[in-house]
Order: C-alpha cells, then sequence, then structure tokens
C-alpha cells in the first residue's frame, strides 16, 4: 500500500469563512450538507453488507469457500476505507493517506494474508464501517430535523399554490398560510434559518471527520516511523543527486580545462619555444612571438579566473552575499533589485547555493522570461535563509528533469534545502529557496 504520510486538512478547502454572508457563497459549507444522507447510505451498505457476508462466510468456515470468503470480505472493507478517505478528502478536504502496513513481496498468499490480519489498519476500517450506520442514523436525524423546517419554510409560497392552505407553529406564533403573497414573508424567515442550519451540518460534518481521522488515519507513531523513513529517502535521493551534480561538474571543469586553458597555455609554450630558436637569429620575429605568448597567458589566467569563479566565486567569500548578488544583479540584462537581510552571514555551503540559486534564475530571466524587471530578496526566517527570485516575464518555467532548475533543486537538496517554482503561463515567475542554516 502507499507509503503513510501525515494526516492533515488541506486548508485551502476547509478554512473557508465562518462569517454568514460569506458561508453561504462556499462550496465546502454546501457540500457539509450532503455528509448526513453520504454517510447514510454507506453506513446502510456496509452494516447490511458486513453482517450478511460475514455471517455466511463463518457459516461455511469449515469449508475452505469460507475462509477465502472471510479473506474478501476482509479486502472489501479494506477497500471501502479507501474509498471513505477519497470522499473526506474531496468533500472535507480532510486529507488521510492509507495507514496499511506493507505486504511481503513474492506470492506467499498465505503471508500476504497473515499479514492483512496482524495490520491494526484492517480492524480499525472494520470498527469504522460498522459503526457508521449508528452514528449516520443520528446524524441523518438532526439533518432532516434541520433541512425539513428550512425546505418547508423556504418553499412555503409554491406549496400554497397548490391549492392546500399551510399551518406554520413557529414558537407561540401560528401562521396559516393560504396563498403565495401571504408565505412570502415565511419564506423570508426560512432563509433566515437557512444560515443556523448550514452551521449545524458543518459543525455535524466537522466531527464526523475528526472521528473518521481518528479510526482511519494512522497512530501518530505510525505518522512519526513514516515521516522519518519518508525523510531518510529524500536525504538518500538527494545525496545521490548530489553526488551525480558534483561528478558531472568535475566533468565540465576538466573538460573547460583541457578545452580552454590547457590549449591556450599549449600554445603560449610553443611560441616560446620558436622564439627561442629565432632569438639569436630573427630578434625582431622572436619578440613578436613573445608578445603573442604574452597575450596568450594573459588569455590563459582569464580563462582559469571564469572557471575558478564557476566554482565558487571569491568576492562570496571576501565580501559576502550581499556584495555577490549585487555583482550578478549588475551583470544582469534586466534591472535588478536586491534586498539582503541577514544579521550574520549563514554556513559557506548555504551561501553558494543562494549565490547559485540566484545565478541561474537571473540567467533564466535573461533568456527566456522577457522579463522587464527583477527582484532578489534574502532573509532569515527561524532555522532558514530564504532566497526569492521574482520577475514579471511571461512564466512557464519548469523543474524538467535535466534542465538548470532542477539541478539547482539537487543542489539545495543536498543540505535538505526545498526548491519550489511558481511560475504560471502569463507569469509572474517566483522561485524560492528555503535553506536551512542547520542540517
Amino acid at each position: 500500500m502507499g507509503e503513510v504520510a501525515r494526516t492533515g486538512w488541506d486548508r485551502s478547502v476547509w478554512d473557508a469563512s465562518w462569517r454568514p454572508w460569506v458561508m453561504l457563497r462556499t462550496p465546502v459549507a454546501w457540500r457539509a450538507v450532503a455528509q448526513a444522507p453520504l454517510a447514510f447510505g454507506f453506513g446502510l451498505f456496509w452494516f447490511v453488507g458486513l453482517a450478511t457476508a460475514g455471517l455466511l462466510s463463518l457459516a461455511l468456515s469449515a469449508l475452505w469457500i469460507g475462509l477465502v470468503m472471510l479473506v474478501a470480505l476482509m479486502l472489501a472493507w479494506r477497500a471501502g476505507a479507501m474509498l471513505e478517505r477519497r470522499v473526506l478528502l474531496a468533500t472535507f478536504g480532510l486529507r488521510i493517506p492509507d495507514p496499511y502496513r506493507p505486504l511481503p513481496s513474492g506470492r506467499n498468499v498465505f503471508a500476504k494474508v497473515r499479514a492483512l490480519l496482524a495490520d491494526p489498519a484492517t480492524w480499525k476500517d472494520l470498527i469504522y464501517l460498522g459503526l457508521l450506520l449508528p452514528i449516520a442514523m443520528v446524524e441523518i436525524i438532526v439533518w432532516v430535523l434541520c433541512w425539513s423546517v428550512v425546505g418547508l419554510l423556504v418553499l412555503a409560497p409554491v406549496l400554497a399554490m397548490q391549492g392546500q392552505g399551510l399551518q406554520f407553529v413557529i414558537g407561540p406564533v401560528s401562521v396559516l398560510v393560504e396563498d403565495p403573497v401571504s408565505g412570502l414573508w415565511v419564506t423570508l424567515v426560512g432563509l433566515v434559518l437557512l444560515v443556523p442550519a448550514l452551521y449545524v451540518t458543518r459543525v455535524m460534518a466537522l466531527a464526523h471527520a475528526l472521528w473518521a481521522q481518528l479510526l482511519l488515519g494512522a497512530s501518530s507513531a505510525q505518522e512519526e516511523n513514516a515521516e522519518l523513513r519518508a525523510r531518510a529517502e529524500r536525504l538518500r535521493a538527494s545525496r545521490a543527486r548530489g553526488v551525480d551534480a558534483v561528478e558531472a561538474e568535475r566533468r565540465r571543469i576538466e573538460r573547460d580545462l583541457h578545452d580552454g586553458a590547457q590549449q591556450q597555455l599549449l600554445a603560449v609554450a610553443m611560441d616560446i619555444g620558436r622564439a627561442r630558436a629565432k632569438l639569436d637569429t630573427d630578434p625582431d620575429a622572436a619578440r613578436a612571438l613573445i608578445e603573442q605568448a604574452h597575450a596568450g597567458a594573459k588569455e590563459a589566467i582569464a580563462e582559469l579566473r571564469n572557471l575558478a569563479r564557476g566554482i565558487y566565486p571569491a568576492i562570496l567569500t571576501d565580501r559576502g552575499l550581499d556584495a555577490a548578488l549585487s555583482g550578478l544583479a549588475a551583470r544582469a540584462a534586466v534591472p535588478v533589485e536586491v534586498g539582503v537581510e541577514l544579521a550574520e552571514r549563514p554556513p559557506a555551503a548555504v551561501e553558494s547555493i543562494a549565490y547559485f540559486v540566484v545565478a541561474e534564475a537571473l540567467t533564466n530571466v535573461s533568456k527566456y522570461a522577457n522579463a522587464t524587471s527583477a527582484a532578489v530578496k534574502v532573509a532569515r526566517e527561524g532555522p532558514w535563509v530564504v532566497v526569492e527570485i521574482s520577475d514579471d516575464g511571461v512564466g512557464g518555467a519548469e523543474t524538467e528533469p535535466g534542465g538548470g532548475l532542477a539541478g539547482l533543486a539537487d543542489r539545495a537538496a543536498t543540505i535538505d534545502g526545498i526548491l519550489t517554482v511558481n511560475s504560471p503561463p502569463g507569469g509572474p515567475t517566483v522561485i524560492r529557496a528555503d535553506l536551512p542554516c542547520d542540517w
């Protein structure tokens, strides 16, 4: 089964405003209205299904077919619990990952069945589905009381058009509605009561979801273990990608040295050798060759300086991140506003990754974004150094495998950092790197 992740609310779905005038326009509030009938239907189905199939399987358990039916029933109720988790996510934004232990590999059916029986989540699913009907019955009674009253009041004019008089008793007041016009103010009362009905059903849906989270979710120990396993896996993968990136960088440096500075130094050595051979016989030609060698040596030095800057810029070591990023901004193709708010210098690895994230992002801005301006912000947020690069370009940036942004994500992951790219078509683009100062 899938990896266990931490249970939690999807805040963008559930945390809609509870203010009445906003809640009436909130989809999640109206989804909560459907919760009680839906739960009652599911509960009735599973109560009848589990009772019927369970009794039949136990009656036939003396035969092998009964045992097969019990295993099939167990798989069925696990599938039902999985469906219930998906329904809770779609309706209430409650994310409950499947908490099941992984099944043994291989083709040993008996080992898999033993694993299913030993998994506590299997029996928690059964308890949830078995209790779903009695709990849903209480919910449906409350639901009917709320919405039948609201429905009758709101539809009073329509019902009066059928030629039947309606008598409503609201507190000490008794009202007889004989025609649509006299029922309009009753409809107004029903619209006012719509808000309390929404509150009741929404609170009831929240209580149901919390109960489902208790039984269908993983225990705190399972969540912690799964989170540790997931983090260890992410770190292992990031370290592997980091090693690959270092190896690729080593090959690039080797290639640049071979194709650039090495060839230039070889040309310098040949010019000096030719000049030495002509020094006595043709001093003017020897002088020209020495000048050519001198120019080649300066070009080789510049090539080596640029190569060293690509490995680790000297200005970053000497003057820190603010000066290094200002230098990148000065060389950018568009105006770049730089803001660095750090009380003290972060570790060298964090500075290096922040520098190269900004360098790659500004290079992409120059090549692809069609932007007119960009901004770089670096700040400390708790234990993190947050680097954010934004531009007003056309957007559409993606972290494609093998691309520059993917390489930056791998570089950040080597210290357990996170790189996120938000670049919708049409822009703007925001690249954010969260880099821990302790790892």
